[in-house]
């Protein structure tokens, strides 16, 4: 993750990949990946996504991590919270009922920053890193979870030869070998060509799949 291109992302308002609504594969599969029990829910590199209050309103506590602190401002802005800010570790700590979103660096934060969780909510942030940053972000979002930690994950594929990521393709062979031990199953495949603008940049599919990750007990 180039720490200076998501910065100058936020802070040029270049944010095409942020979503105004609650992410509707989030909607569809939420029932396989939650159950009723009280999860703590973990959405890496978070910007403002609508999808954390969505998730803390069924009362799960959800943790955010993101970088820039102009997206953190907006996220708090745009859902009217007032958070309790702290610092801890180098990281900026806003916490709101149900809550919690750590401004930083993701590959800093800690079990003794932030505790652990049960689930993962992510819908771009695999996505979002280069072939040589991936293994590294799989193995540091390990040490976050607990055993049978559940992740809901989105991957694309499409023909990289045609664009520079990110968001970067990522095959369903990758995120098999990625997660090798560990109870990988693809939930749907789809073809969002026809969304935001994949056809006019001359992509003939862009498929998008939806796993269901479960670690070792």
């Amino acid at each position: 993750m180039d720490r200076e291109f998501w910065l100058a992302r936020w802070e040029e308002g270049r944010i095409g990949f942020h979503r105004g609504e609650v992410h509707p594969d989030l909607r569809t599969f939420i029932d396989r990946w939650l159950d009723e029990d009280h999860h703590c829910v973990l959405v890496p590199l978070c910007g403002k996504t609508v999808d954390i209050p969505f998730l803390a309103g069924r009362g799960h506590e959800t943790a955010g991590v993101e970088i820039s602190e102009r997206a953190v401002a907006a996220f708090h802005e745009e859902q009217r919270l007032r958070p309790f800010v702290d610092e801890d570790d180098g990281f900026r700590v806003y916490t709101s009922p149900g809550i919690t979103i750590y401004q930083g660096d993701f590959f800093e934060l800690t079990p003794e920053i932030a505790g652990t969780f049960d689930r993962v909510w992510d819908r771009a942030a695999l996505v979002a890193l280069d072939a040589g940053r991936r293994p590294a972000y799989v193995a540091h979002l390990r040490t976050l979870l607990r055993p049978g930690a559940k992740i809901l994950l989105n991957s694309y594929c499409y023909d990289q030869s045609r664009m520079d990521g990110p968001p970067w393709s990522v095959s369903p062979d990758e995120v098999r070998a990625l997660w090798s031990d560990c109870e990988v199953e693809g939930l749907q495949e789809r073809d969002a060509i026809d969304e935001v603008h994949f056809r006019e940049l001359g992509f003939e599919s862009w498929m998008v799949t939806t796993w269901l990750i479960t670690l070792p007990g």
